[in-house]
């Protein structure tokens, strides 16, 4: 229990505390030493009082045995006593007066808890006084001991305030100690959460104790070598994508150019077959319109494959036109589907990698909403500023899981959207999925970041 609560504290409650803790226990060191010692030391400062007291008692036991009138030689000194508290004298037979002295000081200021804790000694010495051998009364010693009490007051007070001072100045030393700690703490622990988003660029700046000024020094090392490997891993995602372009062009072409004139071979031959064959030959001729519509699915197959291995519309009619055509392919292919777009005609201007890149999103994410959303609508925007492109495309299908596993399309959307060092997220806002895809139109934007769910965190 008591490591939890530490756990919790700060660093500034860590520091006080403990000083909190020992200004206390100076405090009860002090009020057990005070108590323990004063007594002791209050009754050696009354011991001249009762040795004086002695020599008077003996001194006038002897003037009263040789006076001649001991009553007047006794009232005279009971008269030239007055009414000193220090030494007085009782005459036999009178009412004892055992009451404490009452602590009586300069400027009346020591509390009553302070007299209680010093727990004044009662002094009880009294010497005999007798005339012609019968004893008329005592001589008391009854000192104040209010000078003595003031005097300790004034030395615990002395003790209690420098101690006070003393934790007051510790306490502040502390305190700016931790806080001249804690703001370089701070700066490097946002300069790490930089760090950990993927922000190399901006430096962590060196400050506070030595020992924070090297962790931010090292912080600063693993950003600059960090950024270097995510440039490398930029630079190779990029030659991977530009690859597997290459790859699938060259895929593409061998479909078109091999595939597809044997298939048309096909089509005119079976085309050429149904002309030949003679009218009273149903079972001949129906085979032969299979074989044909065979032939014409396999031509739409062929092409659907050409337009996902590589979007021959982009270089004949721009990116902008390409996006309506593969909008209004989307469309046939799903009649129910409501497809609304906005799509900027600037497009048309960025590189062959870029707009490659932004095919390809908008590609991939609408066969999603085809394949698996069951959505009703999709939206699909696509604009240029002077600093990016932003790619959204939004549908009201049943979302995704709350741990989506993500399979090669949407991981070829983020290699390839992480080798231009754009962000690539997917949402569910407002009962709608979103993906939303953020591309630099140049390459010293800031590094990629990870796909991210509805709940903020990395996939």
């Amino acid at each position: 229990m008591l490591n939890q609560i530490w756990e919790r504290l700060s660093l500034r409650a860590r520091l006080l505390l403990p000083l909190g803790l020992v200004f206390a226990v100076a405090l009860l060191a002090g009020a057990i030493s005070l108590q323990i010692f004063a007594t002791a030391q209050l009754m050696e400062e009354t011991e001249p009082a009762a040795r004086s007291a002695k020599a008077v008692a003996a001194a006038l036991n002897g003037a009263l045995e040789v006076s001649l009138n001991p009553q007047a030689t006794l009232d005279a000194f009971v008269t030239s006593l007055g009414t000193s508290n220090g030494i007085r004298f009782r005459r036999a037979g009178s009412i004892s007066d055992d009451r404490p002295h009452e602590v009586q000081t300069p400027l009346d200021t020591v509390p009553e808890w302070f007299v209680r804790l010093l727990i004044l000694p009662e002094f009880k010495t009294a010497f005999s006084v007798a005339i012609a051998g019968k004893q008329v009364g005592d001589i008391v010693v009854a000192p104040d001991m209010s000078a003595d009490v003031y005097e300790k007051w004034i030395g615990f007070l002395a003790i209690a305030c420098s101690a006070l001072s003393l934790m007051l100045l510790t306490g502040a030393i502390a305190h700016f100690t931790a806080r001249s700690a804690l703001q370089p703490l701070q700066n490097l622990g946002d300069g790490l959460t930089r760090i950990r988003s993927g922000e190399y660029e901006q430096p962590i700046a060196p400050s506070g104790p030595p020992e924070i000024r090297k962790s931010a020094q090292q912080a600063n090392e693993l950003a600059r070598t960090l950024n270097r490997l995510s440039q490398d891993n930029r630079r190779l995602l990029r030659q991977i994508v530009s690859l597997q372009d290459d790859e699938r062009q060259d895929m593409a072409r061998e479909l078109h150019d091999e595939l597809g004139p044997l298939l048309f071979g096909i089509r005119a031959n079976t085309v050429a077959l149904l002309e030949s064959i003679p009218s009273g030959q149903a079972k001949s001729k129906g085979a032969a319109e299979d074989i044909l519509q065979s032939v014409e699915t396999l031509q739409q197959a062929n092409r659907r494959i050409l337009d996902r291995l590589r979007p021959l519309y982009i270089q004949e009619l721009g990116l902008e036109r390409s996006i309506q055509t593969l909008l209004q392919n989307a469309r046939k292919q799903a009649p129910h589907l409501e497809v609304t777009s906005q799509i900027d005609d600037g497009l048309n201007g960025v590189d062959g990698l870029l707009s490659q890149t932004v095919y390809r999103v908008i590609q991939e994410a609408v066969t999603n909403v085809l394949r698996h959303a069951n959505a009703s609508t999709v939206r699909v925007l696509a604009e240029i500023n002077d600093r990016e492109v932003l790619v959204e495309i939004s549908d009201d299908g049943i979302g995704f899981a709350a741990d989506p596993i993500f399979g090669r399309g949407l991981t070829g959307m983020l290699e390839r959207v992480r080798a231009l060092s754009g962000t690539l997220k997917l949402r569910r806002e407002g009962g709608r999925t979103c993906v939303r895809c953020q591309l630099p139109l140049s390459d010293a934007a800031a590094p990629a970041r990870a796909v991210e769910d509805d709940r903020g965190q990395s996939a």
